[in-house]
């Protein structure tokens, strides 16, 4: 067994690489092999997002605050609230984050596949960002 207490864990900063805006991770599971699962609760502040990704085992999101948008390649950009459930099948295309005017934080879990829990892609421009 293993706990890791409040605190003990630090928070780290949502790199530019990946991010557009301010996003603060805190790790929440980071499970040791053979296991696969990690997870973390993720706070985008308003206007911040992910790039467009995929994970090779899919990702569940579960909206602890505020209020997001997410969008799958193709696909209209959807409204997410405290309470949902997101599914992304393993492969899909999406991205993630704030609206423009509200902070919204998330649980993301996700499965590595030979270490591996994300591939990231490019950034959500401005344009894709506000067209809903």
């Amino acid at each position: 067994m293993d706990i890791k207490r409040s605190g003990s864990q630090p928070s780290g900063k949502g790199s530019a690489d990946w991010f557009t805006g301010t996003v603060r991770i805190d790790p929440l599971i980071t499970a040791p092999d053979p296991a696969r699962v990690a997870g973390a609760s993720v706070t985008f502040e308003p206007g911040a997002r992910t790039a467009w990704h995929t994970h090779p085992l899919g990702q569940t999101l579960i909206v602890t605050s505020g209020l997001g948008w997410v969008q799958r390649d193709g696909s209209p950009v959807e409204e997410i609230r405290p309470g949902d459930v997101i599914w992304f099948e393993p492969g899909e295309k999406h991205w993630h984050g704030a609206t423009p005017t509200n902070a919204m934080t998330h649980i993301a879990i996700q499965e590595r596949l030979d270490g591996k829990a994300v591939d990231w892609l490019e950034k959500v421009s401005d344009e894709q960002y506000r067209r809903d």
